[in-house]
């Protein structure tokens, strides 16, 4: 494999791209602001604590995937990982 792999977030019917914890961050805080839902809302939505939304969307870069996934889901995002080149390979050849 050549290169490194590029991973970004894209919200469902988007390609806005994320390659960072703080565009991440920034994005969810988006979101959540288009939809009109409180921090803490979406906190007990997605069973996290309160102190996690907001570690979250200030890029905080230690945030566990598990939750942050439970938190783009609840948003109505996704995580796509992609491949410079447009590579589409993802399994192992027999």
């Amino acid at each position: 494999m050549t290169g490194t792999p590029w991973y970004g977030i894209f919200p469902i019917g988007n390609m806005n791209t994320t390659k960072n914890p703080e565009q991440l961050g920034a994005s969810i805080r988006a979101r959540r602001r288009q939809l009109k839902v409180t921090q803490k809302d979406l906190a007990m939505t997605c069973g996290t604590g309160l102190r996690f939304i907001i570690d979250l969307e200030k890029g905080k870069r230690t945030c566990q995937i598990g939750k942050t996934l439970q938190v783009l889901n609840a948003l109505g995002l996704e995580l796509q990982i992609a491949i410079p080149g447009g590579d589409t390979d993802q399994g192992e050849k027999p």
